[in-house]
């Protein structure tokens, strides 16, 4: 298994939020480049940022008006050399967010294409004539505020689809000159040295190509997200969506040793077709965002493993992720004292793992008060809790002003969270029972056992509060045996044959050392997770 991909760590950066090195409020390039021996002490061997191009910022990165330079926010094109370069010297791959659905409406791109109806570019973009009665092309919804995706413009009389906000109009990929300007940018950005892409809502790029209506979903109901009025069958998940997919593999391909991961909310059966296959291969990495959008339950997780063990093609490769830029943070979603029982999962589960930064210490997601509110969804929506702003606060550094993130004086874009002073990096690092501690030894055990990364995973047990999962075959001398229990209280799980009068702990997420085994059944105390090993 010499893929670096399906070795590696992965941390996702929210680049506003990491580092500020500036001194204005904001992370910036340098400032990620500056906590690169955090990461690398950590144990991370890929980094994933979140869009830093230059931008007017009405979604914060994701409107972009030039995929192929840097927004001085964040630095320049020669910092983000530096950052590649310095990475690399950490030996700490970079992964950079690629937003092919859309450009900003201020892209020059969308200018030319708005400028009349025959420019050169007019195809670029999805424009359509109204309906008889002047009514938008059809009943498609934006993502942002459930209202028609269709933005009426009166100079040149025909409506532009907007998937999200209506400063983000969709780029049309059949136009064959889209695609290879596209497939471009991704060149540029892997000759400087880019290891990766994580491809923005890849699964949405293709539409219907008749622009059929939606079909009205009858499970919606008022109070809930407006957008979800229809059911998206003919804007997201298209058949010829593999046909993006691979254009994107083909040109990753063109170069050596990187890889390729596309973001979709997607059934797991639904994600496997997104690999490819062995003749078509596409996505390395399909995100598995199912642990994020369903519960935290023993049975629920088991039955997540089992099914995605059984979807994901042979010629492709599992992943799991717990917390990202869009979503609730794991720590609030699960609790706090269930956090440490995630990540042990995530690092000890068969597949890549992706940390969404400050997850390591255990943070939360952090309440923003109204008037200082920055996500254009709680804008448009509020009340609904669409709200992103809680789960992209400030890291936390130290205990000094705003945790370390910014000088003291200047104010950080989003508060920094109340608990920062006593939930930081600097304590956790000198606290070996910190979840912080945890994470890291469990980076180590994963490096020292390959088990852990390319042996099988078979849930043995997820019945009442206990999830139990073997790592490697029964008659392997290294096989792994993980039991999580999800319950508030003390739960005793009985062990497989070979595990019984032969099993050592090499870790507790209590982190409180090595505690007694009976001969055939373990008790775990509340919200505890063990990692154990047959001895030899």
């Amino acid at each position: 298994m010499t893929e670096w991909w399906k070795r590696a760590i992965i941390y996702h950066i929210y680049p506003r939020s990491f580092m500020d090195a500036s001194g204005d409020g904001i992370g910036d390039l340098q400032g990620i480049r500056q906590r690169l021996d955090y990461l690398q002490w950590l144990g991370i061997d890929a980094i994933w940022i979140s869009p830093v191009y230059p931008s007017p910022m009405a979604d914060f990165g994701y409107d972009v008006t030039d995929h192929c330079d840097i927004d001085p926010m964040f630095g320049s094109v020669a910092d983000m050399d530096d950052l590649i370069a310095e990475a690399h010297r950490h030996s700490i791959k970079v992964i950079l967010d690629f937003v092919p659905n859309h450009t900003s409406n201020e892209h020059p791109w969308f200018l030319e294409s708005k400028s009349s109806r025959d420019n050169p570019k007019r195809d670029w973009y999805y424009w359509k004539d109204p309906k008889p009665d002047g009514s938008p092309p059809n009943n498609w919804l934006s993502r942002f505020d459930g209202k028609s995706a269709w933005k009426w413009d009166e100079s040149t009389g025909q409506y532009y689809l907007h998937t999200f906000l209506e400063e983000q109009p969709d780029l049309n990929w059949r136009n064959p000159e889209v695609k290879e300007a596209m497939l471009d940018i991704l060149r540029f950005w892997f000759r400087r040295g880019v290891d990766g892409f994580r491809v923005d809502v890849s699964y949405r790029v293709m539409k219907d190509a008749g622009f059929a209506d939606n079909p009205i979903n009858p499970d919606w109901k008022p109070g809930m997200d407006p957008s979800f009025r229809v059911t998206e069958q003919n804007t997201k998940n298209t058949a010829d969506i593999h046909l993006f997919n691979r254009w994107i593999r083909e040109t990753a391909d063109e170069f050596e040793d990187k890889v390729t991961i596309g973001e979709m909310n997607l059934s797991l059966p639904q994600l496997a077709r997104h690999y490819g296959s062995p003749n078509w291969p596409e996505f390395h990495l399909p995100f598995n965002f199912r642990l994020i959008f369903s519960a935290w339950e023993a049975r629920n997780v088991g039955a997540l493993i089992t099914e995605f063990e059984a979807t994901v093609p042979e010629h492709g490769w599992p992943n799991w992720v717990l917390s990202n830029h869009d979503q609730p943070r794991f720590g609030t979603r699960a609790g706090r004292e269930q956090a440490r029982n995630g990540y042990l999962f995530l690092l000890t589960v068969r597949g890549t793992p992706t940390i969404y930064y400050g997850d390591e210490l255990g943070m939360q997601s952090v309440p923003v008060p109204q008037d200082k509110v920055q996500d254009p969804w709680e804008l448009l929506s509020p009340g609904l809790g669409l709200g992103r702003d809680p789960v992209r606060t400030p890291m936390r550094w130290d205990a000094g002003p705003n945790a370390g993130f910014c000088p003291a004086g200047t104010e950080p874009w989003l508060p920094v969270g109340d608990d920062a002073v006593a939930l930081n990096a600097e304590i956790s690092k000198q606290d070996p029972a910190s979840m912080l501690s945890m994470v890291k030894t469990l980076i180590r055990l994963r490096r020292t056992h390959e088990v852990l990364v390319s042996g099988s995973c078979t849930v043995l047990s997820s019945t009442g509060d206990v999830l139990q999962y073997r790592r490697g075959e029964p008659d392997s001398d290294s096989t792994m045996l993980v039991l999580l229990n999800f319950s508030p209280e003390e739960k005793s799980a009985d062990l497989p044959a070979d595990f019984q009068g032969s099993a050592e702990i090499l870790l507790s997420t209590e982190m409180d050392g090595p505690h007694a085994l009976r001969n055939s059944s373990v008790v775990l105390r509340p919200n505890e997770g063990l990692l154990l090993r047959r001895k030899r």
